[in-house]
């Protein structure tokens, strides 16, 4: 009897943590709408906690809602998040987007050995490794020149046939795009 009494309190303390986990879990997605549809990010704050945390922080603020893909390569990436520059609705400077970030602080990298595959999303920074703000780029392809070298902070589960279609830059001047594609609105799970 007293074995069956423990097997049961060990069944329903794996269960309230199991249902603890799945809760928290949802909490780490994040759906971004797009101009042909959702696109659903599956975040790693296992590898990145700190640009997890700061991602999520941003978009339950709204501030990445309206913000432009200042930079889009075909076969590369296509790069959003100057919350700064970026807006297309409150301030949008299309020449000095991709230049700026939040008013949060900068983030010390969190590389991992997360590899860049299709559908990988990284944060943008400048040469200076620890530079990454709000700013961050989604996978066209797999790029692995940036393994290790930028912070991995989810992968897109749902929608990348979205992504696909957002507006493409211009190849001669580093992917710029005139007249952006823009995320409608991006908001934390799913």
């Amino acid at each position: 009897m007293k074995i069956l009494h423990l097997a049961f309190a060990g069944a329903v303390t794996l269960a309230s943590w199991t249902g603890t986990a799945l809760a928290q879990s949802a909490d780490n997605f994040l759906t971004i709408t797009l101009k042909d549809g959702p696109v659903v990010v599956e975040l790693r704050p296992d590898i990145a906690p700190k640009h997890v945390e700061q991602i999520k922080a941003l978009a339950t603020a709204g501030e990445y809602d309206n913000v432009a893909f200042h930079r889009v390569i075909k076969g590369f990436m296509a790069q959003t998040g100057d919350v700064q520059y970026g807006d297309m609705e409150n301030g949008f400077q299309p020449q000095a987007a991709g230049t700026g970030g939040s008013s949060k602080p900068d983030l010390p990298a969190e590389f991992s050995d997360v590899p860049f595959e299709r559908g990988t999303v990284g944060m943008a920074r400048s040469q200076d490794p620890n530079s990454a703000n709000s700013q961050f780029f989604i996978m066209f392809a797999p790029g692995d020149f940036l393994n290790g070298q930028y912070t991995v902070v989810g992968k897109v589960v749902s929608g990348m046939e979205n992504v696909d279609k957002i507006k493409l830059g211009d190849d001669a001047n580093n992917g710029s795009v005139a007249d952006p594609d823009r995320m409608i609105s991006v908001k934390v799970g799913k």
